[in-house]
């Protein structure tokens, strides 16, 4: 069974920055693609971020393109989420999650069904 533990949320104001660390237990074939998700009260849990663990190519959903980056220390069986100028409507619990690739690479749409394992998730507050 693969394990999925996130560190580093917290409490921010708006234009901050956090790095959230997501430690995996083993790599599979269903480890292929990880990924952040967020879930803010009320809302949707949505992919924000995601990486294909052979080749490195990146995925960012549009509201924090340019603001956050994924990335990844083999060495450390860690993912990463650096997030930079932090908004209040980044507010959210953030979860690290891991699907299985498709033909060489990630699905683009990060839909939440297709994830096989979740961590426990990391809330993130930024106030304003």
């Amino acid at each position: 069974q693969v394990q999925l533990v996130e560190s580093g949320g917290g409490s921010v104001q708006a234009g901050g920055s956090l790095r959230l660390s997501c430690v995996v237990s083993k790599y599979t074939d269903r480890t292929a693609c990880m990924g952040w998700f967020r879930q803010a009260p009320g809302k949707e849990r949505e992919g924000v971020a995601g990486i294909y663990r052979a080749g490195g190519t990146t995925y960012y959903v549009d509201s924090v393109k340019g603001r956050f980056t994924i990335s990844q220390d083999n060495a450390k069986n860690t993912l990463y989420l650096q997030m930079r100028s932090l908004k209040p409507e980044d507010t959210a619990m953030y979860f690290c999650a891991a699907q299985s690739g498709y033909g060489g690479s990630c699905r683009s749409d990060w839909r939440v069904d297709l994830v096989n394992y979740w961590g426990q998730g990391t809330q993130v507050t930024v106030s304003s």
